[in-house]
């Protein structure tokens, strides 16, 4: 089974009562049908509903049994970096020609090198 992983724009749209997803210690949570259920009541949760919440859940300092529940609403991981999933496209990657009666000096020759690695 592959585990799915959500950028921060994928979290984003997960932020209403129908749809509500947090992500907590890098892994992310379908909270929706806990809504009704949490201790903290409901506007706790909408109010961090499609963010990262990990800031906001460890302050409070959940017990054991909240742990456990969580692990039952795991949906993937949780990654804000958007280009992790996006391999750099070739353009990216080609250097831009030096007009010709230019030289290359040293500076945007390393430059150059270090772009390919």
């Amino acid at each position: 089974m592959s585990v799915k992983t959500f950028t921060t724009a994928d979290l984003a749209a997960h932020s209403s009562k129908n749809s509500l997803y947090l992500a907590v210690g890098g892994k992310v949570y379908d909270c929706t049908d806990f809504i009704d259920e949490h201790p903290g009541g409901e506007e706790v949760l909408i109010d961090e509903a499609g963010k990262d919440a990990t800031e906001s859940f460890e302050d409070v300092g959940h017990s054991d049994e909240a742990r456990e529940i969580m692990y039952k609403m795991y949906v993937g991981e949780y990654h804000p970096d958007d280009s992790a999933k996006k391999p750099k496209s070739a353009s990216s990657m080609t250097p831009k020609p030096i007009p010709a009666g230019e030289s290359a000096d040293s500076g945007r020759l390393v430059s150059w090198v270090k772009s390919w690695f």
